[in-house]
């Protein structure tokens, strides 16, 4: 690879650096508003070496008449997250004098909006520490639409260029300028945060804690102000307004960019969308009427916990009213499976997005219809797009490797010595950006932190890869690429 090119991407992450060295800025004058300067150093030497680090690969400049390929991008995506994990993590290590891969672990989860955690006693830990999770889980998620709305199509690898244009829908074309794009997305994410926070302090949480967890919602996180998660919080509607935050999160943000310029119905009209709403609605049916059936709950303060684990499970979030592993077997089942289906395409959720079931969905219908009538000519579309060999090949090579990913890593913590359940599932959790898996060492109600340090690094790879799409990091892996 060029030296120029190099040149470029170092530039690119030296201002995400310095960017991230900034935002410690808001945990700085968190511990200063809580009185609770002790660990005011360690966030400014974090926040120095990560500003040092930035312009240290700034300040050579960006070379002029050179342009990033689309293959350099694979480089820019992996490298930038890497790297930013790395310097994120800072302040976990400094300021809780933990080993550095539990910092980085909890970096990596932040970042790629996991959930998983290393940390307990959060209910007394530092406000700096909570609020720098918190924030960790907002800036990967706004990073990561922005990556799945500009980058992703451009590799020819994601979901999105089934969504960037509509030829009977104005709306969804995509504007004549990229930055016109992303400030009404980012003003779109700045305005649920906002909301979300406001809600949440209005049903029952300190402001502190509300805008902790509204960060956490929208960016389908997962982190919390609390060991035990939203079951700290009694009140009803701080549930709902999770549940609330946490879909809207999980929606596509390029139709709330079509709503906010004028068109009123694109979010609705969509199919994802609807697909993924309808999942929601029917899951919580059928597992409430379950649950309501098996213990003494009324059936609306059993449709509430259902609903609350059941959209952190399927938005991959992460938060949990109560440990769900528990209810019984068809749960622990019901709630494995749910775990691998995520959130609509360009949205903050991981997962395997419930496009790819739709299509696959029209496929399998198109190959059965081919068996009863041979020589007819089934046109396929989804969305008002046309199925062409491309897409469809991207989302079964997609599906392929994500299959494989889990099984890998599964069979890798095995290797390390941790029972199935811990493997599969945190295999699972990790790659589908879920958080908690499910098992008394993992589950929703205990943590990472027991697990070797290998495992560790295992899963943050995991995690990773379950982020950027699995194929925008294997891709680095071939010879090929680094060939001129």
């Amino acid at each position: 690879m060029a030296l120029p090119t190099l040149r470029i991407i170092g530039f690119i992450i030296g201002i995400f650096l310095i960017t991230l060295a900034i935002a410690m800025i808001v945990p700085m004058v968190t511990l200063v508003i809580f009185d609770r300067i002790e660990d005011l150093r360690s966030f400014l030497w974090a926040s120095l070496l990560t500003f040092i680090a930035g312009l240290a690969l700034v300040i050579p400049g960006r070379p002029e008449h050179v342009h990033l390929r689309p293959r350099d991008m694979y480089l820019l995506t992996v490298s930038s997250w890497i790297v930013v994990c790395v310097f994120a993590a800072l302040p976990f290590l400094l300021t809780q004098h933990i080993s550095y891969t539990d910092s980085f672990f909890e970096s990596m989860s932040g970042i790629t909006a996991t959930g998983s955690t290393v940390l307990s006693g959060l209910d007394t830990m530092s406000p700096g520490i909570l609020i720098w999770r918190s924030m960790l889980h907002w800036l990967g998620g706004i990073g990561f639409i922005g990556m799945a709305v500009a980058i992703l199509p451009l590799l020819r690898i994601g979901g999105m260029r089934l969504f960037q244009t509509e030829s009977s829908d104005r709306s969804e074309k995509v504007m004549p300028r990229s930055h016109m794009v992303a400030k009404f997305i980012v003003l779109a994410y700045v305005g649920f945060t906002t909301l979300g926070s406001i809600a949440f302090w209005l049903a029952g949480m300190s402001l502190f804690d509300a805008i902790n967890h509204a960060m956490s919602a929208i960016s389908t996180g997962g982190f919390s102000t609390s060991d035990l998660s939203l079951a700290k919080w009694h009140q009803p509607a701080v549930h709902w307004v999770a549940i609330v935050v946490m879909i809207l999160g999980s929606l596509p943000f390029t139709l709330y960019v079509a709503t906010l310029r004028g068109n009123r119905g694109a979010l609705f009209r969509d199919e994802q969308v609807r697909g993924m709403l309808g999942l929601l609605l029917i899951t919580w049916l059928v597992m409430t009427a379950w649950y309501w059936a098996t213990t003494d709950l009324p059936w609306y303060e059993a449709l509430r916990h259902v609903a609350l684990n059941v959209t952190s499970v399927v938005t991959t979030t992460g938060f949990a009213l109560g440990d769900y592993s528990l209810w019984g077997n068809f749960a622990l089942m019901f709630f494995f499976y749910l775990g691998f289906i995520g959130g609509c395409s360009g949205s903050t959720a991981g997962g395997v997005k419930i496009f790819r079931f739709q299509v696959a969905y029209i496929l399998l219908k198109a190959n059965l219809h081919q068996l009863i009538h041979p020589r007819a000519v089934i046109k396929q579309k989804y969305n008002g797009h046309r199925l062409d060999d491309e897409i469809v090949r991207s989302i079964l090579t997609f599906s392929f490797f994500f299959t494989i990913t889990i099984c890998l890593i599964a069979l890798a913590l095995s290797l390390l010595g941790l029972d199935w359940m811990t493997a599969l599932t945190g295999a699972a959790s990790t790659v589908s950006g879920v958080g908690p898996g499910l098992g008394e060492t993992i589950g929703p109600a205990g943590n990472f932190a027991s697990l070797p340090d290998a495992a560790k690094w295992i899963l943050s790879l995991g995690m990773l890869l379950g982020r950027l799409e699995i194929i925008t990091v294997l891709v680095l892996c071939i010879p090929a690429f680094w060939r001129h």
